[in-house]
């Protein structure tokens, strides 16, 4: 005599809410290998502490007279170029996930094809919150202040985040598209150091910088992010700025995201 298990039949997609669950838990299972790992959380606090001792007492008396004038240029420029490295990440964590073989193991699994890459996103976005609340308290123990008000440091926050996560998707392609943790890496500091450097991020503004240049560094997504966060931190102009960070952000997802998925599905 032979039995027949009666299961229920597979789906190929899920639900909505199933799928955010789903989304929730791989956040939620990248967050806590930080208890287990904690040099992870370290590296996204030594780095932008580095940067903002450096930058404020090296460069700051040369370049406006004393660290206090400086203070204002310069964190929001090092909260937008950490945002940008903290991005690469994302990318690494993905990479070596694949490389692990931990991905295969979420493919056997029936959860929403979406969940490892959006998990691993929405997981470092809270990082990188993290990381921006450093540069915060550390420049207020330096002399930094915001100027504007709660609600301008809110909203500088979740610009911030917003582009963060448009951008990481870059780093989720080449993370897709290499073998190794540490080439994703190497496209952070082949790209991010120049765009970063290429901006506003360090200097008040381009005056007597050559003009291909000065014009690379004036239409630059990092110069608008960098100016929208002067604004929003100390005063100034935002919406424009803003706007322009965001359309970047956007364009880039528009190309990098379908990229991705594709690469992860070709992975399969």
């Amino acid at each position: 005599m032979t039995t027949t298990a009666l299961t229920p039949p597979l789906t190929k997609r899920v639900s909505p809410a199933t799928a955010a669950r789903h989304i929730g838990t791989l956040s939620w299972r990248n967050l806590v290998q930080i208890k287990h790992n904690p040099m992870e959380l370290l590296d996204l606090s030594i780095q932008p502490i580095m940067f903002v001792l450096l930058f404020a007492y090296v460069f700051g008396p040369a370049m406006e007279g004393s660290v206090e004038r400086y203070l204002p240029i310069v964190i929001p420029g090092i909260i937008a170029q950490n945002a940008l490295f903290a991005g690469m990440s994302t990318g690494f964590g993905l990479n070596t996930d694949i490389t692990k073989g931990v991905f295969d193991r979420f493919r056997s699994l029936p959860i929403a094809r979406s969940a490892p890459l959006l998990g691993r996103i929405i997981a470092d976005t809270a990082k990188q919150a993290w990381s921006m609340t450093i540069l915060l308290v550390v420049g207020y123990l330096i002399g930094f202040r915001v100027e504007t008000s709660p609600l301008a440091l809110i909203a500088a926050f979740l610009l911030l985040l917003t582009f963060a996560v448009l951008f990481s998707w870059t780093s989720v392609y080449i993370a897709m598209k290499v073998n190794e943790p540490e080439k994703v890496q190497i496209f952070g500091f082949v790209v991010i150091f120049p765009l970063s450097f290429l901006s506003t991020a360090f200097i008040k503004s381009t005056q007597g910088i050559p003009g291909p240049v000065a014009w690379v560094m004036d239409n630059s997504p990092v110069t608008h992010l960098v100016e929208a966060m002067r604004g929003l931190l100390v005063g100034g102009p935002v919406l424009e700025h803003a706007w322009i960070s965001l359309a970047w952000g956007v364009g880039i997802t528009l190309v990098f995201a379908p990229l991705s998925l594709r690469a992860f599905k070709a992975r399969a």
